[in-house]
């Protein structure tokens, strides 16, 4: 089979002829970046990992930090010389050929759209509880958790995912205004966080430190990666970026290293306020969001867990006596969250668009609105299926799913830097990866072991959505392809 290695000069030659409007500067990225960080990962999945591996869930958040510190590193050094819209897809297509680049990007597609339908779940928790807090209104489960919750459908869910489509399809720039003010809460809320819960912290409260071994924290890793996730957005920016080769590095490492010092001070004020030992049935943790735990939160001795809890942080401030900030906090989470979903489909949409402009998908996902500037037609096409996903499955389940398309991306990145080293070493690179030989592995390695770590359900969804994937591209993508009909001229 043909290799089919698209030239650098090409895809920065073609994303001239079709590009999208350049309006973003290094405060909005960082902004964006942070916005696709800070969201369910720390508001709401604190409580799985919380369930997965105890008070030894700092260690996870260090895990999952560190792996996703070398990969910003590897994305930093492709975003910079690469400056156009689809991130590790754009990237592969020039190092490893069509049919990896087509791997990665049918997996990134799996990553941001199941993201989105994660975080609009997580979303819908923090809504339901300012609603009850609040207004003494109290949602059906049958209508605010998804069918595999012990619900019917989640509609708040629903509804926060269609009015953040509908952001999308209006504009970059508005949506990149509504998000900066949006971050701007979620970091004031997660300030106030820590100071008043850091201060009361008792080391008693981190013993036993391991309650279910050591590998449950690597599981729990695996699980937290995405309170992480989310930085790789700014990449699939480039092309609408100011002055991209200066710019979107600083977005990318900037908005990682603010969040993982907030996330590292929230999980040690979570852990040492008021303890983050997991539910245990006889002898043995249960998986977080089973019937078999949800039935066991339900036991009074089991039901103010951290583990148990739909509302993490608010939840810890309510336990250590502050009320009425924590329904201040959880006012902040349910403001804030949106632009978690918006960062979310924003990547996503991207990834069609170029997909799509490149010949891969039909050429009517690449159209841009006359009027908006935007990629409508897939903007409304990944909507609905992330509004289709988040009314009926649980926030941990999709957060898996999303991480395993995440993992093999992010790989892919760290390869691909190493490969351009070799093989296109004078090129023009606006940031040079550091110690590239230790970085490059580590973030390869790293990726490969936490998706070893990823629960069954999620490997097996991603395999069976790699395989509808690669039907797609040999009936489609392969005879469509515009690099395919260039070579056959």
């Amino acid at each position: 089979m043909n290799l089919r290695i698209k030239p650098l000069d090409e895809i920065l030659a073609n994303a001239e002829k079709k590009s999208l409007h350049k309006t973003l500067g290094p405060f909005q990225l960082t902004m964006l970046g942070v916005g696709g960080i800070i969201g369910t990962g720390i508001f709401v999945l604190t409580s799985s990992a919380a369930q997965l591996a105890g008070p030894g869930m700092m260690v996870s958040f260090i895990v999952a930090g560190i792996v996703c510190a070398v990969c910003a590193l590897c994305y930093a050094e492709l975003a910079s010389m690469v400056p156009v819209s689809g991130s590790a897809y754009t990237y592969s297509y020039a190092v490893m050929g069509e049919l990896v680049a087509w791997i990665v990007g049918w997996a990134l597609i799996l990553e941001y759209a199941v993201a989105a339908s994660a975080v609009s779940v997580g979303w819908s928790n923090y809504f339901v509880g300012v609603m009850a807090r609040a207004f003494d209104w109290h949602l059906p489960i049958s209508l605010s958790k998804g069918y595999y919750a012990g619900g019917f459908i989640n509609l708040p869910a629903v509804l926060i995912a269609t009015l953040v489509t509908a952001l999308l399809y209006l504009g970059t720039r508005e949506s990149a205004r509504v998000n900066s003010m949006l971050v701007v809460i979620k970091i004031i809320a997660l300030a106030v966080f820590c100071a008043l819960a850091l201060p009361v912290i008792k080391l008693e409260n981190f013993h036993p430190f391991a309650p279910l071994g050591t590998l449950p924290i690597g599981a729990a890793a695996a699980t937290i990666f995405f309170a992480f996730v989310g930085f790789d957005a700014v990449s699939t920016a480039a092309e609408e970026t100011k002055d991209p080769q200066r710019n979107v590095p600083i977005g990318l490492i900037g908005s990682l290293a603010l969040c993982t010092v907030f996330y590292l001070l929230v999980a040690a004020g979570a852990i040492g306020s008021i303890g983050a030992q997991p539910v245990i049935v006889n002898g043995a943790g249960l998986s977080p969001g089973t019937p078999a735990f949800v039935e066991a939160c339900k036991l009074a001795a089991n039901s103010a867990s951290l583990a148990c809890s739909d509302e993490a942080l608010a939840h810890v401030l309510a336990m250590i006596g502050w009320s009425k900030v924590a329904s201040l906090i959880g006012l902040a989470a349910f403001l804030a969250l949106p632009s978690v979903i918006l960062t979310m489909l924003f990547g996503q949409t991207r990834i069609f668009f170029v997909m799509s402009r490149d010949g891969l998908l039909p050429d009517v996902l690449s159209s841009v609105h006359p009027r908006f500037k935007t990629p409508h037609v897939v903007t409304l096409i990944t909507g609905f299926f992330v509004m289709l996903a988040a009314a009926f499955f649980p926030v941990g389940e999709l957060a898996n799913i999303s991480n395993s398309g995440t993992l093999l991306a992010f790989a892919m990145v760290a390869v691909g830097v190493m490969v351009l080293r070799v093989k296109d070493p004078a090129r023009r690179r606006g940031f040079r990866t550091p110690w590239i030989w230790f970085v490059g592995p580590l973030a390869v390695i790293g990726c490969l072991a936490l998706f070893a770590l990823l629960r069954g359900a999620a490997i097996k969804v991603f395999l069976i959505w790699g395989s509808i994937g690669l039907v797609v591209y040999f009936l489609y993508g392969y005879r469509a392809s515009h690099l395919a009909k260039k070579q056959t001229q």
